[in-house]
C-alpha cells in the first residue's frame, strides 16, 4: 500500500517531465489554441483595464474635475442667507451657474443654443482653464462699458459664423467673445452637454435677465477646504443642519458619478462581448485538443502498451494544455495591458484618461481567470474521450471519433469549470440580470447550434439523389461520419449571430432616431417661458407656424428624497431605476390625464381635487423602484419637502419625445408655487426654412426663452451613437475573428481525413476541378445554413433588446441579412478552399501506404 501510494504521489511529477519532453518538438497543432485564448483574454483585459484607468484618473484628479473639494448644487434657487453663511465658513468658495440659453447675433440674423456657464472671480479653485489666446480668466470675462467678456467653444463660433472679437447677445446682455475655449477643468463633472459652451461672468448673467422665477438654472457652490480630509464630516454636517435644503452634494472622491456609471455599464457590455469571443475560442480549444491528440495517437498507444495507466496519459496532455493555455493567457494579458495606453491617445480629448502606461493587476487577473477557466472547460472533454480509447483501437483507427460521453470525473470537471466561468461573469457584472440573460442566451445558442448541425446532416442524408458528382459528393461530406458540419456551424454561428444582433440593434436605433422618432417628435421645445410671457408667446407661435399644434405645461424641478418616509439613499435600487433618483427631475401638475399616456393602475383625481396631495407615477420606473399604489413620494422643490401619495400608475411613451414626466402631481400640491412653463410645437409638414423662421422670431421677441430644435438634438445623439457603435463593432469584430480562427482550426483538424478522401477519389479518376467544386458546394451549404441560423438568432436577440429593454419599435433589416449571408459565404468558402488547396496536391503513394 505504501509503495502504491508513493507511485501515485510521483505520478504528477512524471507526467510533467514527459509533457515537457514531448513539447520539445514545438507548438505545432496549438497555434489556433493560442490565438483563441490570447484574443479573448486580451479583449477582457483591455476593456477592464481601460475602465479602471478612467475610474482611477477620475479619482486621482477628483479635485480638478470637480473644481473643488466639495460641491453643493441647488436647482432653480440660490442658497439662503443661513446656507450661504455655512458654506462661506467652510473655506474658499466659488459660485457658478449653469443653464441653457440662446446666443444670437446683434442684427438677429442667426442664433444658436448654448450651454451657458457663469463663474465668479475665484473660479476654478483647482485646475486651469485653457483658452486661445492664453490670458487670465478674469481679464477675458471683464466688463468694458456695457459689454461683458466671454470665452466660447469653437463649435459655437462656427454655428454663428463669427470669430474672436465678435459681439453676440445673451438674453439682454452684450457679450464680446475674447477667446476660444480649449479645455474646461470641470467639464466632466458638469455632465453631458447638448450644446457648445459659452463662459461668462456672474455679473453678465445677472445683466442678461435669464435667471427669473422658475428658470431652469443650476447653482454650484464649490469649496476648497483647508483640510480636504474633512469632506465626510462636512457632508454629514450639511445633511444634519439643512435636511430640507434639497441640494446635491458631490465630493472630489466621486467627481463624475454619471460618467463612472456609464463607463462601468459599457465596460460590462464589452466584457460580455469579449467573453463571447473567449467562449467561441473555447470551441477552437476543443478542436485543437482533439486534433492534437489525434496526431499523438501513436505516442498515446505506446504509453498504454508500456503499461501507463489512462490517468497518467491524461495528466501528461493536461499538463501540456495548461502550459500552452498559460502561454496564450500571457500573450493576451500583454496585449490587453497595452490597450489602455493605445486607446488613451485617442480618448484623451474626450475623457479623463491617463496617457501614461500603467498596469491594472485586478483587471489582468480577472482576464487571466476567464482565460484559464475557458481553456480547462473546453479541453477536459476531449481528454476524457481520449482516455476511454484502448491502445489497440488507437493503432487501428485514424483518429478519435467521439463515441458516448467521457467518464464522470471529466464531465464533472468540465461542468465545474463552466459553472465557475458563468459565476465569475455574473459576480463581476454591474447588472447581474443582464449578465445572466446574456449567458443563458449563449448556452441556448450552443444547444441550438448543435440542433442546427444535426438538422443539416439529417436533411443531407435524406436529400434526393442528384446527377452532379461534385454536388453529390458535397452532400455526402455534409452528413458522413467525422463531417465538418458540427464544427463549422458551431464556430461560425456564434460570431455571426453576435454580429447580426449588434448590427440590427444599431440599425434600428439609427432608423428610429433619423426616421420614425424624428417624424413623431415635436419640432421645438421651448423652456423657461415666464407666466407673463405665455399669452404673447402662444400668439407668436400661431403667426409663425399657423398649422402647428402647441402643447404647454407648467414646469418645476424637484429631487426625490424619500419613499414612504425612507431616505432614497438607503434603498437598494436596480440599475434600471437609478436614473430617476440621480439629480433633479422635471415635474408638473395637471387636472386631467396627459394625452400621450394611459393609466395602467389606479384612477385619476377629480379636476377640483383639494385634499391630500396626489401624484401619478410612470409605471415602468415605479416597477424598477419597487413602488405600489398608496406609497408616498417626498420631493424637494425650491428647498421645500413636499409629500404626495401615489394615486395611479401610467404608461409613458418616452420614445415619442413629446412632453413627458415621471411624476405628474395634482394641482393643489404646488398651489402658489412660482414656476415657469414648458411648451412644444408640432408640424410634421414644416420645412427647414419655416423652422428657422420660428426660431428667429421666438429668439428675437423673447430672448430669455430657450428654444431647442429637436432635430439638432437628435443629430447630436446620432453622432454619439455612431461613436459608441464604432467601439461595439470593434468588440464584435473580436468575436468574429475568434470565430474565423476556430473555423480555420476546425478545417485544419479535418485535413487528415480530407487528404485520404482526396487521394482515394483522385485514384478513382476524380479531377482536381471536380474536387474543388465538391468542396466549394459543401462549404456553400454549410455557410448558407449557418447564415440562416445567425439571421434567426440575431434577429430574435435584437428584437428582445430593442423592443423589450429599450421599448422601441424593432424591425428586421434586409440589408443586414444580405451582408451576413455574404460574410458567411466568403469566410466559409474562402477559408475552406485555402485549407483544402494544399490537400489536393498530395501525392497518392505515401498516403495509400498508411491506409
Amino acid at each position: 500500500m505504501n509503495e502504491a501510494a508513493a507511485v501515485r504521489r510521483l505520478r504528477p511529477l512524471l507526467a510533467l517531465r514527459l509533457a515537457l519532453r514531448e513539447m520539445r518538438g514545438g507548438l505545432r497543432g496549438f497555434y489556433i489554441f493560442l490565438a483563441c485564448i490570447a484574443l479573448g483574454t486580451a479583449a477582457i483585459a483591455g476593456v477592464n483595464s481601460l475602465s479602471q484607468s478612467i475610474s482611477a484618473t477620475i479619482a486621482s484628479r477628483g479635485q480638478e474635475l470637480l473644481a473643488g473639494d466639495i460641491r453643493f448644487e441647488l436647482d432653480n434657487r440660490l442658497a439662503t442667507a443661513e446656507e450661504r453663511a455655512f458654506l462661506d465658513g467652510l473655506g474658499q468658495l466659488s459660485v457658478s451657474s449653469g443653464l441653457r440659453s440662446m446666443a444670437r447675433l446683434a442684427d438677429g440674423s442667426n442664433q444658436a443654443l448654448v450651454e451657458l456657464k457663469a463663474v465668479d472671480g475665484d473660479y476654478p479653485l483647482y485646475g486651469t482653464l485653457e483658452s486661445e489666446p492664453a490670458r487670465p480668466l478674469d481679464e477675458l470675462l471683464s466688463r468694458q462699458g456695457e459689454v461683458f467678456g466671454g470665452v466660447a467653444a469653437p463649435l459655437l463660433m462656427e454655428r454663428l459664423g463669427v470669430a474672436p472679437g465678435a459681439e453676440i447677445l445673451i438674453g439682454n446682455a452684450r457679450i464680446r467673445i475674447n477667446a476660444t475655449l480649449v479645455r474646461e477643468p470641470d467639464a466632466v463633472s458638469d455632465g453631458f452637454a447638448f450644446a457648445p459652451r459659452l463662459m461668462i461672468s456672474s455679473d453678465a448673467l445677472a445683466a442678461s435677465g435669464l435667471v427669473q422665477t422658475g428658470s431652469l438654472v443650476e447653482h454650484s457652490y464649490k469649496v476648497r477646504l483647508p483640510d480636504p480630509a474633512q469632506v465626510p464630516l462636512i457632508r454629514a454636517q450639511a445633511e444634519t443642519r439643512f435636511p430640507s435644503a434639497g441640494w446635491s452634494v458631490r465630493t472630489s472622491g466621486n467627481a463624475a458619478p454619471s460618467l463612472n456609471a456609464n463607463i462601468t455599464r459599457f465596460s460590462q457590455f464589452l466584457t460580455l462581448v469579449g467573453l463571447t469571443a473567449l467562449i467561441v475560442g473555447g470551441v477552437g480549444v476543443a478542436n485543437a485538443v482533439r486534433s492534437y491528440l489525434d496526431a499523438k495517437r501513436s505516442v498515446i498507444a505506446t504509453f498504454k502498451c508500456l503499461g501507463a495507466p489512462a490517468s497518467l496519459v491524461a495528466m501528461i496532455y493536461l499538463a501540456q494544455i495548461l502550459m500552452i493555455a498559460l502561454l496564450g493567457i500571457a500573450i493576451g494579458l500583454g496585449l490587453g495591458a497595452l490597450i489602455p495606453f493605445v486607446a488613451a491617445q485617442f480618448l484623451a480629448d474626450f475623457l479623463p484618461v491617463s496617457t501614461a502606461f500603467e498596469l491594472f493587476p485586478s483587471a489582468l487577473a480577472l482576464a487571466a481567470l476567464f482565460g484559464l477557466l475557458t481553456a480547462l472547460a473546453f479541453a477536459v472533454l476531449p481528454l476524457g474521450r481520449a482516455r476511454r480509447v484502448p491502445a489497440t483501437a488507437l493503432f487501428r483507427q485514424q483518429g478519435f471519433e467521439p463515441s458516448g460521453f467521457p467518464v464522470w470525473p471529466y464531465l464533472a470537471g468540465a461542468s465545474l469549470c463552466l459553472a465557475a466561468l458563468a459565476g465569475l461573469a455574473v459576480w463581476t457584472a454591474y447588472d447581474r440580470f443582464i449578465s445572466m440573460v446574456f449567458l443563458g442566451a449563449i448556452a441556448f445558442a450552443f444547444v441550438l447550434l448543435r440542433g442546427v448541425s444535426f438538422l443539416i446532416s439529417w436533411l443531407a442524408r435524406r436529400s434526393p439523389r442528384v446527377h452532379s458528382p461534385a454536388l453529390r459528393l458535397a452532400i455526402g461530406n455534409v452528413h458522413r461520419p467525422g463531417a465538418l458540419t458540427p464544427s463549422v456551424v458551431l464556430s461560425l454561428g456564434l460570431g455571426l449571430a453576435l454580429l447580426v444582433t449588434l448590427a440590427l440593434i444599431d440599425g434600428n436605433l439609427r432608423r428610429e432616431l433619423t426616421g420614425d422618432m424624428a417624424e413623431r417628435a415635436p419640432n421645438f421645445f421651448f423652456v423657461d417661458i415666464q407666466g407673463s410671457e405665455i399669452e404673447g408667446f402662444r400668439s407668436l407661435l400661431g403667426q409663425a407656424m399657423p398649422k402647428g399644434k402647441v402643447v404647454e405645461v407648467p414646469m418645476l424641478r424637484g429631487r426625490i428624497v424619500a419613499f414612504n418616509g425612507e431616505d432614497v439613499n438607503s434603498r437598494n435600487v436596480p440599475p434600471g431605476g437609478q436614473w430617476v433618483l440621480r439629480g433633479d427631475r422635471g415635474i408638473t401638475y395637471a387636472r386631467n390625464k396627459p394625452e400621450n399616456s394611459k393609466l395602467t393602475e389606479g384612477s385619476w383625481w377629480p379636476e377640483d381635487h383639494s385634499g391630500e396631495p396626489l401624484v401619478s407615477f410612470s409605471a415602468e420606473e415605479a416597477r424598477e423602484l419597487g413602488l405600489k399604489l398608496g406609497d408616498t413620494v417626498t420631493v424637494n422643490v425650491l428647498g421645500r419637502n413636499v409629500t404626495a401619495r401615489i394615486a395611479n400608475f401610467r404608461e409613458v411613451e418616452w420614445e415619442s419625445l413629446s412632453i413627458n414626466f415621471v411624476m405628474v402631481f395634482s394641482p393643489n400640491t404646488f398651489a402658489g408655487a412660482p414656476h415657469a412653463w414648458l411648451a412644444t410645437i408640432i408640424d410634421a409638414d414644416a420645412t427647414a426654412a419655416e423652422e428657422a423662421a420660428v426660431l428667429k422670431a421666438v429668439t428675437n421677441a423673447y430672448p430669455t426663452i430657450t428654444s431647442v430644435r429637436v432635430k439638432d438634438a437628435l443629430d447630436i445623439v446620432n453622432t454619439l451613437l455612431g461613436q459608441l457603435a464604432t467601439a461595439i463593432r470593434a468588440a464584435a469584430a473580436v468575436a468574429l475573428v475568434a470565430s474565423i480562427l476556430v473555423l480555420a482550426g476546425a478545417l485544419a483538424a479535418g485535413n487528415r481525413a480530407r487528404i485520404h478522401d482526396a487521394v482515394v477519389l483522385k485514384t478513382l479518376g476524380a479531377t482536381r476541378g471536380m474536387l474543388i467544386r465538391a468542396f466549394s458546394y459543401e462549404y456553400v451549404i454549410l455557410g448558407l445554413a449557418t447564415a440562416l441560423f445567425a439571421l434567426f438568432a440575431g434577429g430574435v436577440s435584437a428584437w428582445f433588446v430593442v423592443s423589450r429593454i429599450m421599448t422601441l419599435p424593432s424591425r428586421f433589416l434586409p440589408d443586414v441579412a444580405v451582408a451576413t449571408i455574404a460574410v458567411a459565404l466568403v469566410v466559409t468558402v474562402g477559408i475552406g478552399l485555402a485549407g483544402t488547396w494544399r490537400i489536393l496536391g498530395q501525392k497518392a503513394a505515401p498516403v495509400l501506404r498508411e491506409l
